[in-house]
């Protein structure tokens, strides 16, 4: 039992190794990430073990029946001129007709190969989760960072409104707005830590990490772009995704079922022998065992209606199949659509914000120096301060988005 289980996480691990994408520099974290998911997760496990099991389905299948022995006594023995019949041993072995132990087990095989795909499903969507909810870390880390940043900001304005407010220069109002503005901003961060926090269990329960060690992240989120083009990611989600591969071997194992279907209105083929063992006869002379061999016997598929609908059953299922693939591959390219479009979205907001949040940046030192030096109006500080705190949040919203669209993305193609 130990060299089975063994041999089980080898093979498991062995799967594992192919399953790990190769990250590049500043990504080797998150690769680290992701093997730990696989290794850990118990959803990916209980996938693989789904597929182990499938996989003993084809030695059952390609067997013969099990042979049939069978032994007789005589109460009242039969009396023959050899002498008296006592008992009696009987074997017999039933044989499919010729190719269905093929057909059943290529159907079993096809089979495995289906759950086999739906392993991998699981494993290219564990690693999706594990990357998005990554990417969510890093920016509800960097908008923590953000609000203290912004909080400093505030509480650097409000010294210099205390000092124009000793000089005469401005009213207390300066000061109400800005302790409003902190006062958001302090809600705002609250929230922000609670949610790194929910975050945080999302990620450690992914790996099924049992120790709750601090989650590396970057100070600046990479820029990575897709390296196919459109027309290519199509063409290998058509190719390579793992729910179509699963209902592409579903389907060659209907294929072989309806062999098998076929093959059960044939007969079946029966041989076996007897073996009678008699006694003393008549005139006290010893009895003759008997061998009846071979004995051959036919099943005899009469009730043809029956293996008409066992075979129009599998035609039916083949069609429900290939309707349900045809129809996964239209949701999948729904799906990459979707995708796409936010790909691209998360691109155009990187370029705007950035020039957004420059010039905000450059507003707001302006608007510094004419408060400092003049008696300018305080409420655009601090509308000119929100630009800049949202341009900033929407900066990093906008990579984290971009790198989650790759992500779903690189799952739909089975990466």
């Amino acid at each position: 039992m130990n060299i089975q289980k063994q041999y089980i996480s080898i093979c498991f691990y062995l799967f594992l190794l192919i399953a790990i994408p190769i990250t590049g520099l500043g990504q080797s974290e998150l690769g680290d990430y992701l093997e730990e998911a696989a290794e850990n997760n118990p959803g990916l496990k209980s996938k693989f073990n789904d597929y182990l099991a499938a996989l003993e389905r084809a030695p059952q299948v390609k067997a013969l029946p099990d042979p049939q022995l069978a032994f007789a006594y005589f109460i009242k023995p039969i009396e023959t001129r050899m002498g008296p019949q006592e008992f009696k041993f009987s074997a017999s072995q039933m044989f499919p007709w010729f190719g269905t132990l093929k057909a059943k087990e290529n159907s079993a095989i096809q089979a495995a190969k289906a759950k086999y795909e739906a392993f991998e499903e699981a494993k290219v969507k564990l690693f999706h989760e594990v990357r998005t909810t990554y990417y969510n870390l890093y920016f509800n880390k960097k908008a923590i960072a953000i609000s203290l940043e912004n909080i400093e900001i505030l509480q650097s304005f409000r010294k210099v409104s205390e000092i124009k407010l000793e000089a005469g220069l401005v009213s207390a109002l300066d000061g109400y707005r800005i302790e409003i503005e902190m006062g958001d901003l302090e809600n705002q961060l609250a929230l922000l830590k609670d949610k790194q926090f929910v975050l945080e269990v999302v990620f450690h329960n992914l790996l099924n990490s049992e120790s709750k060690k601090e989650i590396w992240l970057p100070k600046e989120l990479w820029r990575t772009d897709l390296a196919l083009s459109k027309e290519a990611i199509l063409d290998s989600i058509q190719s390579n995704n793992h729910q179509l591969l699963s209902l592409s071997f579903q389907q060659e194992a209907l294929s072989f079922k309806k062999e098998v279907a076929r093959k059960a209105g044939n007969p079946n083929i029966n041989i076996g022998f007897d073996y009678i063992v008699t006694g003393k006869g008549d005139m006290n002379l010893a009895g003759t065992n008997a061998f009846v061999f071979p004995k051959i016997g036919l099943t005899i598929p009469l009730y043809r209606n029956k293996y008409k609908a066992l075979v129009k059953e599998v035609v039916y299922l083949e069609k429900a199949k290939a309707l349900e693939q045809d129809n996964k591959s239209n949701i999948l390219e729904s799906l990459f659509e979707k995708g796409w479009k936010d790909y691209c979205d998360g691109e155009r907001r990187i370029h705007l914000f950035h020039s957004q949040l420059e010039l905000a940046r450059k507003a707001l030192r302006l608007l510094e120096t004419n408060y400092a030096t003049g008696n300018k109006n305080f409420e655009e500080i601090l509308r000119m301060e929100r630009k800049v705190l949202k341009y900033n949040l929407e900066l990093e919203k906008a990579k984290a988005d971009k790198q989650a669209a790759i992500s779903f993305i690189s799952y739909l193609m089975g990466n």
